[in-house]
């Protein structure tokens, strides 16, 4: 158990969320079966020697913490889990999932211990989670800890997604441990040790599909309805109270908010990695941030992930999957609404708001008129794709580029103008596609009464300049590994502002590196941390 409270830092937590639904009468973090609670108290276990390596400004002004901490010491040691908030009652949540397909039963926190609800300045509710901070209930055969590499990657991922414009779950800061964890990363046989680290999440919520997945399938329907309600009343009020009805228009809510958030995904080339129905947030957020990746080279059959060996999540994939998942959680709500043709409605809204939500995201990254015939936009857009299969192209670099070719550029400057964008020289087969298609576009565009100007600002607006590509990402862990944290700071700098093109940061915007295609922790990982 943490041996103080910490008086230098403070924050105010709401209890709503523990008054409102009933905890495990145990509060021991022996790992084990809970039923009939939705969530179990259990304390952070102590590092060897926390240090603070990070602070998000950013995150800490949403809580009314200062835009660095007072003291450095009582950062670490608070949100290493060696001392305890005044006010904080630390918990672990149940929640159950299908994995990769198949249901997998109870999983729950871990490695994640809830600090409470914290109540901001300006009256928002934000929980704040500790992750890596030692064994619960729900660690089964784990230890509960994390280490720095992916520490690091949800660290500086929750916060570029943020600035991406992309909903998301957020990160306050990074603590070393002072000890080592040991981790096979690709469960070949290979474990090593790797130093340890605790990464402080903070979101409106963490709930996620699993959370009412595991009472449905335990057959608790009353807790089912209880914590449904909970999350109505405290996260979608404006729906009203609770029935049988408004629990029909919440996942009609859910299914709108994830076909946006699928949408944004694929805008600027994100693969989450592990889309399980436990990795996937209630409340439309981004969240947990495991084996995740980013396209360099368009490819939509890439998976970062190497423990999906089939592909089910890989980056053409993720739409789909988001509405299995969704399918999985209106089998979870037929006990409350007993209405399988309106559940069924509201998986066809989330296919329909998918498909026009990413379309007009598909229009700004293109310079197309918001409005237009959308079967023959979506055209241009498959016959890009075609383009991309025929040569490795950079997808961030291309549509960035596109942006600076006007309509009334020669077709022949145009193509060339794309070159820096290839990994590999095109084949002649592959110049003439992309000419052809050139062509196509820029003749699209001359129908349209938008200036250059205002055109290439909207494409600007949605097609980041830089992203944190996971060969930056591991280039910025193997400097802390070494500790030398500069590589993770000028990284976090930049991605304050990813639409902007920054001199500064110039070393950051450019193609993969060969050396990065394969070499672990770039092109492939594992759910290992």
């Amino acid at each position: 158990m943490p041996a103080a409270r910490s008086p230098e830092i403070t924050l105010d937590f709401d209890p709503a969320f523990l008054d409102a639904l009933p905890a495990d009468p145990l509060t021991t973090a022996q790992p084990r079966q809970v039923e009939g609670a939705t969530h179990s108290f259990c304390m952070p276990t102590p590092v060897a020697a926390p240090r603070l390596l990070s602070w998000s400004a950013d995150c800490a002004a949403l809580l009314g913490l200062p835009a660095q901490p007072d003291t450095a010491r009582a950062a670490a040691a608070v949100f290493s889990g060696n001392a305890l908030l005044s006010g904080s009652q630390p918990y672990a949540t149940c929640y159950g999932g299908h994995q990769f397909g198949q249901w997998a039963g109870q999983l729950g926190d871990g490695r994640a211990l809830m600090l409470g609800t914290a109540i901001a300045p300006d009256g928002r509710r934000f929980e704040v989670q500790l992750k890596g901070a030692g064994l619960t209930p729900y660690s089964r055969h784990a230890d509960g800890r994390a280490v720095l590499r992916s520490s690091i990657r949800e660290y500086l991922c929750s916060e570029a997604m943020h600035h991406l414009g992309i909903p998301t779950t957020r990160a306050l800061c990074l603590v070393a441990s002072g000890e080592d964890v040991v981790r096979d990363m690709f469960y070949d046989g290979r474990a090593r040790a790797e130093p340890g680290a605790i990464v402080t999440r903070v979101a409106e919520s963490f709930l996620r599909i699993g959370h009412l997945e595991i009472l449905a399938a335990r057959g608790d329907i009353t807790l089912l309805q209880r914590l449904l309600d909970h999350c109505i009343v405290r996260h979608f009020p404006q729906l009203g109270a609770p029935s049988r009805e408004v629990y029909l228009a919440w996942f009609g809510e859910v299914c709108r908010r994830t076909a946006e958030l699928i949408a944004h995904w694929l805008r600027v080339g994100f693969v989450h990695g592990v889309m399980n129905t436990d990795n996937l947030s209630l409340l439309g957020l981004t969240i947990d941030y495991g084996p995740y990746g980013w396209l360099d080279n368009f490819d939509p059959h890439f998976t970062p992930n190497t423990t999906d060996r089939g592909g089910r999540y890989a980056y053409g994939q993720q739409a789909r999957i988001a509405g299995w998942n969704l399918a999985c959680l209106a089998n979870a709500l037929m006990p409350l609404v007993d209405n399988r043709q309106a559940l069924e409605d509201a998986l066809d809204g989330y296919a329909a708001h998918f498909e026009t939500t990413y379309l007009a995201m598909l229009r700004d990254k293109l310079g197309l008129p918001p409005t237009g015939d959308a079967q023959s936009d979506f055209g241009l857009v498959s016959t890009l794709f075609d383009c991309f299969g025929k040569a490795e192209t950079d997808m961030t670099l291309f549509y960035r580029t596109l942006a600076s070719i006007s309509p009334e550029m020669p077709p022949d400057l145009a193509l060339e103008s794309l070159d820096a964008t290839f990994y590999y020289p095109p084949t002649a087969t592959a110049r003439e596609a992309f000419a052809h298609w050139l062509t196509d576009w820029q003749a699209r565009l001359r129908l349209s009464a938008e200036s250059q100007g205002e055109r290439t600002t909207r494409m600007n607006a949605t097609n980041p300049w830089l992203i944190p590509r996971n060969w930056l990402a591991q280039q910025a862990i193997q400097a802390a590994e070494a500790g030398d944290l500069a590589p993770l700071e000028h990284l976090m700098s930049a991605i304050r502002d990813p639409y902007t093109e920054q001199i500064a940061y110039s070393d950051l915007a450019g193609r993969r590196p060969d050396w990065a295609r394969f070499q672990p922790g770039c092109g492939s990982l594992s759910c290992s941390s």
